[in-house]
């Protein structure tokens, strides 16, 4: 018996590679062509940057290609490299940052894909798509941020106070 199996091409009608917190971001499937599912998104980490840890009400996958992760989900950190997968549950607290001395690489899968996909389109500086040189940076706009990450159901919470 043979699978009806459809499938739906990508094409590059509206690409979208965009900078956020020394990362590159090249979405490579957004939500709108996978039928409003998830969102998936070829990351390029600059050394030492990442995400703050934060939470958020949809959930999220990491699998590093290429380079040096540290991910916490939940307070329990763990370094990966190629071929580690790791998935975050709705609510939880996480970060990732890049700790390897060279760029790093991953695919964040994002279920359902719209609120990261609109956070990303609201904060983030579009870039030529499959760009992959690093912009100038300049010092976050922090209260923005998280303001903004607010509106899309992302909680960043504040430092810990020393």
């Amino acid at each position: 018996m043979t699978a009806d199996v459809s499938t739906n091409h990508v094409d590059a009608r509206d690409p979208l590679t965009i900078h956020f917190l020394g990362n590159i971001l090249t979405f490579r499937a957004r939500y709108a062509d996978t039928g409003r599912n998830f969102t998936v998104i070829e990351v390029t980490t600059a050394p030492g940057a990442g995400a703050p840890p934060h939470t958020q009400t949809d959930q999220e996958a990491f699998l590093v290609l290429d380079g040096q992760y540290e991910i916490s989900v939940g307070g329990n950190v763990t370094l990966c490299g190629p071929g580690d997968f790791v998935h975050v549950p709705p609510g939880q607290l996480h970060l990732f940052r890049n700790n390897a001395p060279t760029n790093s690489k991953m695919l964040l899968i994002n279920f359902p894909g719209d609120l990261h996909e609109e956070f990303f389109k609201a904060v983030g500086e579009r870039l030529e798509f499959g760009s992959t040189t690093f912009p100038e940076m300049a010092a976050p706009d922090i209260p923005r941020i998280i303001e903004v990450a607010a509106r899309f159901g992302i909680v960043i919470p504040p430092p810990p106070i020393h």
